[in-house]
């Protein structure tokens, strides 16, 4: 056999071995994130709270107890996560909200909450439904430059079409 003819087979036999592994971490993370699921449903409380703010920043800067920064991983307290800061009663409180629901959750309204410690889960509007605002995302330099470019292109396009249209 030649020398391409056995590297490739090499490279296969690896990405097969790569593949097989990661299909079983992926059965046993499944099967923890179910088990976690059913411990956040066995805690969960419906708590009526007033919504202050809602941010995506980082645990250390969160304001969250220290013991709950510490239990985490240490690759989890520099990533951005939702933080909603909420009345819960008399106290204001600090909780981490569930990513799917973080954009639905009204900003300075009173809100029905399911709460697992300090984990929202979900929120339904007290006083009717809630209405989720249309909040334009920060577009990133690239999104800016291709707006710009099709604005102007499209204007170039009337321009030569006008042109064509005096010419007949």
């Amino acid at each position: 056999m030649s020398k391409v003819t056995i590297v490739l087979l090499v490279v296969i036999a690896i990405l097969l071995i790569a593949i097989v592994v990661l299909y079983f971490l992926g059965k046993k993370a499944e099967k923890k994130r179910a088990e976690q699921e059913e411990q956040i449903a066995a805690a969960a409380q419906t708590v009526s709270m007033l919504i202050i703010d809602k941010k995506k920043m980082k645990l250390i800067d969160s304001g969250l107890p220290a013991n709950v920064i510490e239990q985490t991983p240490k690759m989890m307290r520099k990533t951005k996560m939702p933080i909603v800061k909420a009345k819960v009663g008399p106290k204001v409180m600090t909780f981490i909200c569930d990513a799917g629901i973080f954009d639905s959750v009204p900003v300075k309204k009173e809100v029905k909450a399911t709460v697992s410690g300090l984990y929202i889960t979900s929120v339904k509007g007290i006083r009717g439904p809630i209405v989720v605002q249309d909040q334009e995302k920060k577009k990133g330099f690239r999104a800016k430059l291709q707006k710009k470019y099709n604005e102007t292109y499209a204007e170039l396009q009337k321009q030569k079409n006008d042109k064509d249209k005096k010419k007949k």
